[in-house]
């Protein structure tokens, strides 16, 4: 059965740092490209970043350049999402999400197939 799960969130203060993983399972990750979304409180999901199936990365969201990386490990089936220089306005529940393809493509929530449960983060001021 494939399933992705999200772990990592937590509580930091502002300019702080977390690292947020992706397990997958029941597929192989080799094969496909891996996405980071977002959703604050009342506002609309949004892509963050991608890791393709070769490892190249995808920004969706100007606000984290500089700021998150995307990376995976194939042998460990587990995708990371390294996010430093916190600030309150990364507060969100964090997801990660598959389709059915190898690149990066839309960053749009509604072209994902499959879908981790979520991670809170809350950065405090």
């Amino acid at each position: 059965q494939l399933q992705l799960v999200e772990s990592g969130g937590g509580l930091v203060k502002r300019g702080g740092s977390l690292r947020l993983s992706c397990a997958a399972s029941g597929f192989t990750l080799d094969y496909y490209a891996i996405y980071w979304f977002r959703q604050a409180p009342g506002k609309e999901r949004e892509g963050v970043l991608c890791s393709s199936a070769s490892g190249a990365t995808t920004n969706y969201a100007d606000s984290v350049k500089g700021r998150f990386t995307i990376s995976r490990d194939n042998a460990k089936s587990t995708v990371f999402l390294e996010m430093n220089s916190l600030e309150p306005e990364d507060t969100a529940v964090y997801y990660c999400a598959r389709n059915t393809f190898r690149p990066c493509l839309s960053g749009r929530s509604e072209t994902m197939r499959y879908w981790g449960q979520g991670t809170q983060v809350t950065v405090s001021s």
